[in-house]
């Protein structure tokens, strides 16, 4: 396939907020308005590649930081550097770094999870929100069940000590390539240097177990509650503490072929979500932004303008 950031001005910068070092890549005009794209496990800012040229070539400034723990940002240690906390301030602090007040912010996966959070805790952040195949933890709690416990095995499966960073990283990440070779939708989505740019990034020192102290820290955030409950009482363990309403326009795009995330969370979320556009792409798998891409940068473009 043509490479998508052929003749696209790419800078790569840092920004250092909460003491921890964010690499990122920048396009556009600098006097655009900003949209950070936020990646997922195990990715890093090369995920947007399909988006990064039209949302430049649009106007807006884009900034796609590699998250913390991720591929040339920096690792900090233990498990709660990456709570959610902390990966709000990095998200406001990046905007704050860029000399902005407010942003649109667009997430995927766990990038996804961490603009769920900035919305309901930092909208003052936001001009708006796009969310792709991450769950609104209300309606996560909401559509808990059996099978999606078995769909969310590995969230458990990454609580074990070492183990899980070992196997990932193993035989320079060879896990991460094979998720990348298998689980798309499409199969033009990755091409073979896609898969090693993915497997290079991850296989840096640290990297695989700071992706998955993200899990660690997540179910720390619920351990105590969870430790008492069976399966019928998942639904209230996972219910999210505080106002979960998202005041900020919002976008959620949704590839109905997800292996991990049943389709049923991205329904009934104008609950929590007054002003909602959703779009679900029965073709697309859970890395629906690279499975589907002109599509995605389309409505986002129209969403943004």
């Amino acid at each position: 396939m043509p490479d998508p950031l052929a003749g696209v001005d790419l800078e790569h910068r840092n920004a250092v907020v909460d003491d921890v070092r964010l690499h990122y890549v920048a396009a556009g005009p600098e006097d655009g308005d900003l949209v950070v794209l936020l990646h997922g496990f195990p990715e890093f800012w090369y995920s947007w590649r399909y988006q990064i040229g039209p949302l430049a070539e649009a106007g807006y400034r884009v900034v796609a930081p590699d998250l913390r723990g991720y591929n040339r940002s920096e690792k900090p240690h233990g498990v709660d550097s990456y709570a959610i906390e902390h990966l709000v301030g990095d998200v406001v602090g990046l905007v704050d770094d860029r000399g902005r007040e407010t942003a649109h912010l667009v997430g995927h996966d766990w990038g996804g999870a961490i603009a769920w959070a900035v919305g309901m805790q930092r909208p003052d952040a936001l001009d708006s929100l796009t969310v792709m195949n991450a769950p609104h933890p209300a309606a996560f709690a909401r559509e808990f069940d059996l099978a999606q416990l078995k769909r969310s095995w590995y969230v458990l499966f990454f609580q074990l000590p070492w183990l899980p960073e070992r196997l990932l990283s193993f035989g320079n990440a060879r896990a991460v390539g094979a998720m990348f070779r298998d689980q798309p939708a499409n199969p033009d989505a990755f091409d073979d240097a896609d898969v090693e740019r993915y497997r290079e990034a991850f296989a840096r020192p640290g990297a695989a177990r700071a992706a998955v102290n993200y899990y660690r820290a997540y179910v720390r955030g619920i351990g105590k509650p969870m430790a008492k409950a069976t399966l019928p009482g998942l639904r209230r363990v996972f219910d999210p503490p505080g106002d979960t309403e998202i005041t900020v326009p919002t976008l959620v795009l949704w590839g109905e072929q997800d292996a991990a995330l049943g389709v049923g969370i991205s329904e009934g979320l104008d609950e929590w979500i007054p002003d909602l556009r959703v779009e679900r792409y029965p073709e697309a798998s859970h890395w629906v932004q690279c499975d589907v891409p002109e599509a995605v940068s389309e409505e986002l473009l129209a969403f943004l303008d």
